[in-house]
């Protein structure tokens, strides 16, 4: 059986924070990061992509959960606008 990176034989969760990635060099071009992007894409286990894509999932509705929390708590706020005022020269 073969080796794989992050591959340990534990819980997928541990093993996979290197697969959800955040830019390697920070000096690196963009088509650098790319493409290392890319490679640790194309060689990550199945694990791994289901455990990141579980996570990016559970974090856009964290996100939203907070967002609507802070929406119901908070005192509603009244906005107020001016309208356009143009001038015309002649």
């Amino acid at each position: 059986m073969d080796s794989k990176k992050g591959d340990t034989g534990k819980p997928a969760l541990a093993a996979n924070v290197a697969s959800c990635r955040k830019k390697k060099n920070e000096e690196a071009s963009f088509m650098e990061d790319l493409k290392d992007h890319i490679d640790e894409f194309i060689h990550a286990s199945m694990d791994e992509h289901k455990t990141c894509f579980k996570k990016t999932v559970q974090k856009m509705f964290g996100m939203s959960k907070a967002v609507a929390e802070r929406n119901t708590d908070a005192p509603k706020e009244v906005e107020s606008s001016l309208p356009l005022q143009t001038t015309l020269e002649g």
